[in-house]
């Protein structure tokens, strides 16, 4: 849970790393907390089935949409890419599986451009071998 309130903390930090525990604690209960909005907009009326959406569940999804983009923006730079490889979910299918793929690549355990390593920052080489 503090991961995901972390992301919610930083929500315009669009600088900096982010780990892989980071990244995916946070879309985990992102989908938990989405469920949780879509089931109170189904108990109150208000989920459309054809539209598959409701007022809750929308409120919620564009709420999140800027800590969402922040956190993978720090998750890319983590690998050692740019933000701007955010794009590439404009292209269908491919583009959001090179995300994907990106997301579920081990952090860089060299300083980038970025910052420091949070994941390797506090171990010895020994550690990482």
């Amino acid at each position: 849970m503090n991961y995901f309130l972390d992301a919610l903390k930083n929500y315009v930090t669009f600088t900096g790393r982010a780990t892989r525990q980071q990244y995916w604690m946070y879309i985990l209960f992102y989908i938990v907390f989405y469920f949780v909005a879509v089931m109170l907009d189904i108990n109150l009326g208000q989920y459309d089935k054809e539209n598959m959406s409701g007022f809750i569940s929308t409120v919620y999804t564009y709420g999140l949409l800027l800590p969402t983009i922040a956190i993978l923006a720090r998750r890319l730079h983590d690998i050692g890419r740019s933000s701007w490889w955010i794009l590439l979910i404009i292209i269908p299918v491919i583009g959001s599986l090179v995300i994907l793929i990106f997301t579920l690549i081990d952090s860089q355990k060299e300083d980038n451009k970025y910052g420091v390593s949070l994941k390797y920052a506090n171990t010895t080489e020994a550690d990482q071998e």
